[in-house]
């Protein structure tokens, strides 16, 4: 047959589709009540300037996801945006003296390009861009509601501080161990600032609750660890002149061996309770604490030190006068800033205790032992009976935790007592969202002398950035430099007030920007109630683990607030997440520039071709896992898809006429990889995907070897082949659609079905076990009975050898598997 077959060129044929998908509007998603509703999500990128392999690792194989389901009948919205405020657009105004949104917006203009260089079913008409005004006029709406609900605060907070450059710095701009200013070298120091902050603690026992959702097992638990929820009691001790210090602790049984105080250096008591003796020494040690960040200071095998401020603190439950120490181990951010040390029963006060020759009291008595505090080496936390404990001696205490007996017991006798009560404490703190930056949304707080703080009536919003702004080298924010910007009147009064200069922390722009693709120009309301009512909730969601513990709690923090002020609607955002993992250099580490490791996307998509990307990060790796690159690896995937080409459009020279079984033996392959590829995509396993399609593929060409060409089983296979390569492979695949004459388009059609009886197996083979170890195997009719196949195995001369003559003890069968003989 003389039938002209063009040549595979994927840089025309990806350009062609790519037109025309966009001219026809082939993957706009809008509201059809008539199909079933599926949102899938994968989170937006910063655009940095250029679109790494990370990005297609992440957001390919999602939009193959995303094509399957529509496929299936779903009407699915795929929408792209961009998380476009941050540091890096100011650091680049500093160094390249180019304006934060001009570099943010070129940048932004370049990665949509490459996105789209992907193939994916982006819905571009929905794109969202946090810099936009019309964007972050809804963050700032936001955040005008949450302070109208109490959801939002001022209060001091520490931060990172130069004193050279005057500003604060974020965690990125400190280096070395030494922790000094990226920029000029100097040593950073912690300073108190009156900052906002979202009171994240108030859904902290919500969000230890997965009901309804299907997340990772990982991702819980990083979540419930990061939110740490204990049991325990809230005692309040006092200082000799009469200052409350409340501690919380989950051993409230241990309450009569505290021997010392610890609080943080940082606690606004410290400076009253230490004396004129001890205030050089505590001053020191404040300086060098503060130096430090909390990471350091929490490390578990970093040396415990402290300092004696010279003040007094008395139990509350004894009476005892007990020395109060500074400790940077003890932190301002966690608790109250204060703990009550009981050295007997706690190895980190035990070792402090110890150092600096302090008393060990032990209150815990473990049966058959004697715990003497001169003699301990080392604290004893296991369980006993309450000693040295006055009202209290002999209560039995097995651990920690309200369901505790001997627990409940000791907190009642605080509560009767006024001298604590039952607590549920959190390392959870408040979400602080103030930034002493300019690229972000300015906070939308107005200070006025007579009306106090004022927040920018709604009417009046978005509170623009200024752009004429200067860029000094110390990073200080232009905002609060500006000769004009920070001054205005006040909404309430009319007096002169000036703005807040804080902006907001960029988690507070991709916490809500899900509801800002439903409609991005809708200017009512942060999103049309009516695509909110059709798309909500976000069915699938895709990303880095990376985000599990800030972005994922903040998003459903975010989710769980608007609900309860009557915004949104449902407990979650979310109901199914999926992580990917990490692209590694071919040398097996993180890729980075330094290393010269890094795989630019754009160049092996102007050698390959986009498909062949897309399948190779399908192929090469478990998606949740991830791996090394392997140059190797993406060649075979390029042949591959030459072979696709090859074997379903170039015909048969001499064609011949396939036997039934040739015939059936297709159908049957074909019909079991439809089988496995429909499982792997809704459990997101793509590498399988691939291989079964190029296994299946083999068993195409050998068909059309052996006459199957032309014939009905032939078609069949090249139409649900071409159906199942469409999510992986988009431009291939609607290329050889249309060159085959089908109906425009592939990514419109609907998935195939499994026909099970094609799908069947003739023959299997059973394996035959004999105390364990295989002895046999069995080919046998795919329908035959559990008893026949039994039967057969004890028929077997193997069987009967190993049986000799007597009748086995046990005889198992695992269907179509095995069959296990104990003698």
């Amino acid at each position: 047959m003389n039938i002209s077959v063009p040549t595979y060129n994927p840089t025309e044929i990806e350009r062609k589709w790519q037109e025309k998908w966009e001219a026809d509007g082939l993957y706009h998603a809008d509201i059809d009540y008539s199909r079933p509703k599926h949102y899938a999500l994968t989170m937006l990128p910063y655009p940095s300037g250029d679109l790494h392999i990370g990005h297609w690792y992440a957001m390919t194989p999602s939009d193959a996801r995303a094509r399957f389901m529509r496929m299936q009948g779903y009407n699915v919205l795929f929408p792209m945006g961009f998380d476009a405020f941050g540091l890096p657009a100011e650091n680049a105004a500093i160094k390249h003296n180019i304006h934060p949104k001009e570099w943010t917006y070129r940048n932004i203009e370049r990665m949509r390009k490459q996105l789209k260089s992907m193939g994916a079913m982006f819905d571009w008409r929905r794109e969202a861009i946090s810099s936009d005004p019309e964007y972050y006029r809804w963050t700032q709406w936001f955040f005008v509601q949450f302070y109208k609900h109490g959801l939002a605060y001022r209060k001091g907070g520490m931060v990172d501080w130069c004193p050279s450059c005057n500003t604060t710095l974020a965690r990125e701009q400190v280096v070395g161990e030494d922790r000094v200013c990226e920029r000029c070298g100097t040593p950073v120091i912690k300073k108190n600032l009156e900052q906002w902050f979202f009171r994240l603690t108030k859904y902290a026992e919500e969000l230890l609750s997965f009901e309804g959702i299907d997340w990772p097992e990982r991702v819980r638990t990083l979540q419930i660890n990061w939110i740490g929820r204990s049991e325990g009691a809230a005692v309040t001790f006092r200082t000799e002149q009469g200052d409350p210090i409340e501690v919380f602790t989950t051993r409230p049984d241990t309450l009569w061996g505290a021997t010392f105080m610890v609080l943080a250096p940082e606690h606004p008591l410290v400076e009253k309770v230490t004396t004129l003796e001890q205030k050089a020494a505590v001053e020191a040690y404040i300086y060098q604490a503060l130096r430090q960040s909390d990471i350091q200071r929490e490390a578990a095998d970093r040396e415990k030190t402290g300092v004696f401020t010279g003040g007094y603190a008395i139990n509350p439950v004894n009476g005892e006068r007990i020395p109060i120490w500074i400790a940077d181990y003890v932190l301002m951010s966690y608790g109250t800033g204060a703990i009550m040390a009981v050295p007997a029963h706690d190895e980190r006060d035990f070792a402090f205790a110890r150092k600096y020759g302090l008393r060990i009291i032990p209150v815990i008595q473990p049966e058959g032992m004697v715990l003497d505090g001169d003699t301990m080496e080392q604290a004893y936390t296991g369980p006993g009976y309450m000693i040295n404990s006055g009202p209290l001696n002999g209560t039995y205490v097995n651990g920690k935790g309200h369901n505790d007996p001997g627990i409940r017991k000791v907190i009642e006798y605080l509560e009767a007592h006024g001298l604590g009560r039952a607590e549920v404490s959190y390392k959870l703190r408040d979400w602080l969202i103030s930034r002493q930056r300019y690229w972000g949304a300015p906070i939308p707080i107005i200070y006025c002398p007579k009306c106090g703080t004022v927040p920018v009536p709604e009417d009046q919003l978005p509170v623009l950035l200024p752009d004429d702004v200067e860029w000094r080298p110390t990073g200080e924010s232009p905002l609060k430099l500006h000769p004009t910007w920070r001054f205005t009147t006040c909404p309430t009064c009319g007096g002169p007030a000036e703005r807040e200069t804080d902006t907001m922390d960029t988690f507070m722009c991709s916490s809500w920007y899900h509801l800002r693709y439903l409609s991005p120009h809708y200017d009512q309301w942060p999103f049309d109630p009516r695509e909110y009512d059709y798309w909500m909730p976000v069915d699938t969601y895709t990303g880095g683990i990376e985000h599990a513990t800030m972005h994922l709690i903040y998003t459903r923090f975010f989710h769980k607030a608007c609900r309860d002020i009557g915004i949104t609607k449902g407990n979650e955002p979310m109901l199914q997440l999926r992580n990917q993992g990490m692209v590694l250099g071919e040398d097996s580490e993180k890729m980075s520039k330094s290393r010269g490791n890094v795989i630019a996307p754009d160049d092996l998509v102007a050698r390959y071709g986009a498909d062949t990307v897309r399948a190779y990060l399908m192929f090469f790796a478990r998606w949740d896992q991830g791996g090394p690159w392997n140059s190797g690896g993406i060649e075979g995937v390029h042949r591959w898809l030459r072979r696709v080409w090859s074997v379903i459009l170039e015909p048969v020279n001499e064609p011949n006429q396939a036997d039934e079984a040739t015939l059936r033996q297709l159908r049957r392959k074909v019909h079991q990889t439809l089988r496995s590829v429909t499982r792997d995509f809704r459990e997101f396993e793509f590498n399988t995907i691939v291989s079964s399609l190029m296994e299946l593929l083999n068993e195409m060409s050998k068909a059309k070897q052996n006459g199957a060409w032309g014939s009905m089983a032939w078609d069949e296979a090249v139409d649900i082949y071409l159906r199942m390569l469409a999510p992986v492979c988009p431009h291939i695949s609607e290329e050889i659609w249309a060159l085959l004459g089908k109906p425009y388009s592939i990514h419109a059609q609907a998935w195939p079905q499994v026909d099970e009886e094609a799908a069947k197996e003739e023959m299997i083979t059973i394996v035959v076990q004999i105390n364990g170890k295989v002895r046999d195997r069995l080919t046998v009719n795919s329908e035959i009975s559990d008893e026949e196949v039994k039967a057969l195995a004890l028929q077997s001369e193997v069987v009967q050898r190993y049986l000799g003559g007597k009748p086995p003890q046990q005889i198992i069968y695992v269907p179509r598997r095995l069959v296990s003989i104990v003698v």
